[in-house]
């Protein structure tokens, strides 16, 4: 496993994103999609890994279809929802031809899905909350030290601050819990 690097946040960061999106929105014409930057690297002043995190949000099955066909059309891997409905991934090869920005992790999401709101509301809730990123790129500092070689524990010791945020957003307790139960070491 890929040790687990926070760093300090990077402009760079929303070109990137920028260079993918006129990618996907080349590829997708004709499919009603709408590509969105979210996690800790769409948020101005938050320590994250250097990975871009990407949703393609679809609005039926329909066009999940069709995008799944033409992203697996130029080397992306469907990898299935991973547990998380509403949500499907990707995977790619490092030596893609069709892929010239950084690292990053794709997602189709089907639009009103909690795993959707789960990013949306947290990406809200971080843009207007100063303190809310302060507090949590301190955590993501310390659990990278921490677990530098344990995503798992990465992963569920960030989901108290989390779905307090989220909470915060109006996310109602049954979807807390799910994400909750989603990002918990099994």
């Amino acid at each position: 496993m890929k040790e687990i690097q926070v760093v300090e946040y990077n402009p760079n960061w929303k070109f990137e994103f920028e260079k993918a999106k006129a990618f996907y929105d080349e590829l997708l014409q004709g499919v009603k999609a709408e590509v969105v930057h979210v996690g800790s690297t769409s948020i101005e002043g938050l320590w994250a890994k250097p990975i871009l995190d990407i949703d393609i949000i679809v609005n039926n099955q329909q066009d999940t279809k069709k995008v799944i066909v033409l992203l697996e059309s130029v080397g992306y891997m469907h990898a299935g929802n991973l547990g998380i409905e509403g949500r499907e991934a990707f995977k790619y090869t490092i030596d893609n031809e069709y892929i010239n920005w950084m690292e990053h992790h794709l997602y189709l999401c089907l639009r009103g899905h909690e795993s959707l709101q789960n990013h949306l509301l947290l990406q809200r809730h971080l843009r207007k909350n100063k303190k809310a990123v302060e507090a949590y790129s301190q955590l993501k500092r310390e659990l990278a030290k921490e677990y530098a070689n344990d995503m798992d524990s990465y992963i569920d010791k960030k989901t108290d601050m989390i779905t307090r945020f989220l909470k915060e957003e109006g996310m109602e307790d049954d979807s807390l819990t799910n994400i909750k139960e989603a990002n918990k070491i099994n």
